[in-house]
């Protein structure tokens, strides 16, 4: 793992498509956020978002570095004109946004990371939960909107733009007709298994749906499907699934997983031989360790690792 000046205090925002938490801190113990709904109007939210920051800052002592975990998708391209611009997203009002250049603009003498909300996820992680150790795994969030974020070899997974997994395609479960959500691409795993499309589906929140309605079968059948195409193509020493979906309202959590590790397995059917995915299977597929802070506290890892 890289060395980190762990001690220093950071400023972080994890940007997603329903709300942008920011905090302050120098480790998951001391932060100090707070959040803003994302809305339509992109100026209003960054002005909330660095108008927070700047008055931590007076309360907490200087910041030495910004981090940002962005949904997307976004250009991570220092050389390209859009670097740190949110681009073709389906979120109203936020399309070719420049996130990165707000933010530097409030603050031009600071070092700024900047990454996928996911990969943010994936680095906090890494550094303080359930992927310590491990230098080959994956993030997953299920929420407003599907994304996975990758790290190989001790890297996060970048690339011609970044890891799209959450508009893989995936094959459908005979009889379900539902047309999906994405308005890209219809019935990609993000429409078939998001927030909205489970709602859309069922005409319940996931926190409402009963735990033996058929959308849960459909639910776990669709991510089981999507883990074992990540599992064949990346083979990660672990799978992270967050987000808001994972907690499964009347279903529960536990039940969530063990559906989904057990028809995962199912959909291998055994030819990847690893006791990782047998009698380890518990802990291949779990839950983030830093729960719905991991990818603001990503974004601080990511901060710091700026400075270091």
């Amino acid at each position: 793992m890289n060395k980190t000046p762990k001690d220093a205090l950071v400023g972080a925002i994890e940007a997603g498509g329903t709300k942008f938490v920011c905090a302050v801190g120098t480790c998951p113990q001391d932060l100090i956020r707070t959040e803003f709904p994302t809305g339509e109007n992109p100026e209003q939210v960054l002005a909330e978002v660095t108008g927070w920051l700047q008055a931590q800052q007076r309360l907490r002592g200087a910041l030495q570095a910004i981090g940002i975990g962005s949904f997307g998708p976004v250009d991570l391209h220092p050389d390209s004109p859009a670097y740190g611009h949110i681009t073709s997203t389906p979120k109203a009002g936020w399309g070719n946004i420049d996130i990165l250049g707000a933010i530097k603009r409030r603050f031009p003498d600071f070092p700024v990371a900047f990454d996928t909300d996911v990969n943010a996820a994936a680095m906090g992680e890494y550094r303080w939960g359930s992927g310590a150790g491990l230098r080959d795994f994956v993030y997953i969030t299920i929420g407003t909107g599907i994304g996975a974020g990758g790290m190989a070899a001790g890297q996060l997974l970048h690339g011609l733009v970044h890891p799209e997994m959450g508009h893989m395609r995936l094959p459908r479960i005979p009889g379900d007709t539902f047309a999906g959500v994405c308005p890209f691409h219809g019935a990609c795993w993000e429409g078939l298994c998001s927030g909205p499309a489970l709602r859309k589906r069922s005409g319940m929140s996931a926190e409402s749906l009963p735990p033996d309605h058929e959308a849960w079968a459909m639910e776990t059948q669709y991510i089981a499907y999507a883990i074992a195409n990540i599992i064949c193509v990346l083979s990660p020493q672990r799978v992270i699934l967050g987000g808001s979906v994972r907690k499964a309202g009347r279903l529960g959590e536990d039940r969530f997983f063990h559906l989904i590790r057990r028809k995962m397995r199912l959909v291998l059917n055994d030819y990847i031989a690893s006791p990782a995915l047998h009698e380890g299977i518990d802990s291949f597929i779990v839950p983030p360790f830093l729960g719905d802070n991991a990818g603001i506290c990503g974004a601080m890892a990511m901060a710091q690792q700026k400075i270091a």
